[in-house]
């Protein structure tokens, strides 16, 4: 990252704050000292301007050589109380009729100047001092003499020590505004963060013990809110799945402890005298089937981590989903027919997916049915292929009611609907789970409904 990139929004937007001040002030700067600068420009365009026409005035009256030799005396009176004003009069030979001696006009601008044509420039003298001037040809009042070249000038040392000044002070009240501007950008922007300050407070007071706290969207402003508002639902999540985690934990140590505490009572029992060989071979059965428990556990919630993190890749072929649900009835008939519980099933369907995954799936759900449905119940297995893109499969059976609130947590792991009732068959609370994250592996979703004395479980895959 940049080193501009790692300040604090603060110092970024106050740097932006000033950068963009202080070029905005140096814009206005340039543009008040532009237009002082002009407006010299025209007060001695017109100061030039007004005292080559009074000399123009003048040379029209003079009408004889006499009244010629006297013009500098008038000239001369022109100027006085126009400190800096010179004037040059030149006859048409180059002789000099008149001019003033503190200033020394430039020749060779002097002798390009044409008649009925005004000529403008800038020198600078030996001193040098700024001089501005204009100069033409005028006509005398002389019938038959040559116009003569009068030049007029102005000293522009004034000017200049003024707008040398005007600029300092120019220059002086931008360097302080932009500083001041900085600063007021400064306490904007920190004050402006407040609101971002106490919500990383607010967020920094929660823990895992206090995932119950929300951060207060009302007392923020609205372009914070939103961020408020989505950390909160942020936290709605983790608490979610942090008690998911906690009850996870809970149940399954509950579910570890049984099978443990069986085995561990079964051994010492059997250990505690001499037994015959056929009393060790019966504890040894009995341990065997308590560790066959703990293996499909283990089993199925190393599944449930795979799928979890996406590890579980289906391999797809086509699958008739009828002839599956036909094989497994032949493997309940048996149970069934005991319960007296009538097995049916209709539809068809196929779907691309894996198979051994899918009849794991189908067989998680009628193993549910059939330890759920009463005596003299009944279990409908229907498969729907009206959607030409879904394919339906649900698993109906008679029994209890499951109430509404238990029904999206029907699939979590462990997850008792009657917490006092202990677990029993094949799975240990985890098939409903796994037949969701097959489900979910193939595109699908997994889904329940309960009412009027039927539950049904729904399983729902892409063609």
């Amino acid at each position: 990252m940049s080193a501009f990139g790692s300040k604090s929004i603060t110092v970024r937007l106050t740097l932006l704050f000033a950068l963009v001040s202080t070029t905005v002030l140096l814009l206005l700067g340039l543009l008040i000292g532009s237009l002082v600068e002009r407006h010299f420009v025209q007060l001695d365009m017109e100061l030039l301007s007004g005292k080559l026409e009074l000399i123009r005035h003048t040379l029209k009256k003079v009408r004889s050589d006499q009244e010629l030799e006297a013009l500098p005396r008038q000239l001369q009176d022109f100027l006085v109380g126009h400190h800096g004003l010179a004037v040059v009069v030149l006859k048409p030979g180059g002789q000099t009729l008149y001019s003033t001696e503190s200033v020394k006009f430039p020749e060779n601008w002097l002798a390009e100047i044409k008649e009925n044509s005004l000529h403008q420039t800038l020198w600078n003298d030996p001193d040098n001092h700024r001089y501005r001037g204009i100069s033409t040809k005028v006509p005398t009042g002389i019938k038959g003499a040559s116009p003569l070249i009068v030049a007029v000038s102005t000293n522009l040392s004034h000017h200049e020590h003024f707008m040398h000044s005007f600029r300092t002070a120019l220059w002086t009240v931008m360097s302080l505004a932009a500083l001041l501007t900085g600063f007021l950008g400064w306490m904007a922007t920190y004050r402006g963060l407040t609101p971002l300050r106490s919500i990383g407070r607010s967020a920094a007071a929660i823990t895992a013990n206090h995932l119950d706290q929300r951060l207060p969207v009302a007392s923020f402003p609205a372009e914070l809110a939103e961020v408020a508002k989505t950390l909160n639902e942020m936290l709605a999540r983790l608490e979610e799945s942090f008690c998911r985690l906690s009850v996870f934990s809970s149940d399954l140590a509950h579910e570890l402890r049984t099978p443990v505490s069986n085995l561990l009572t079964q051994t010492q029992v059997t250990l505690s005298k001499t037994r015959t060989l056929t009393e060790y071979q019966d504890a040894l059965t009995s341990n065997v089937e308590e560790l066959e428990c703990l293996s499909r556990m283990i089993t199925d919630m190393l599944f449930l981590a795979k799928s979890d993190n996406n590890l579980i890749v289906p391999h797809r072929e086509m699958v008739d989903l009828v002839a599956d649900v036909s094989n497994l009835f032949e493997f309940y008939e048996a149970l069934v027919e005991e319960k007296g519980i009538s097995l049916t099933y209709s539809g068809r369907g196929v779907v691309f997916g894996d198979k051994l995954m899918l009849r794991r799936a189908v067989n998680n759900l009628l193993s549910n049915a059939v330890r759920h449905t009463p005596e003299e119940g009944m279990i409908v297995v229907r498969v729907d292929d009206s959607d030409i893109s879904t394919v339906v499969l649900s698993v109906q059976n008679t029994g209890e009611t499951i109430a509404r609130e238990h029904l999206p947590r029907l699939f979590d792991r462990f997850y008792r609907v009657h917490p006092s009732r202990q677990r029993f068959g094949e799975g240990a609370g985890l098939g409903l789970a796994i037949t969701r994250s097959i489900a979910h592996a193939h595109g699908g979703e997994a889904i329940a409904h309960s009412e009027g004395g039927f539950t049904t479980f729904e399983i729902r895959l892409p063609v």
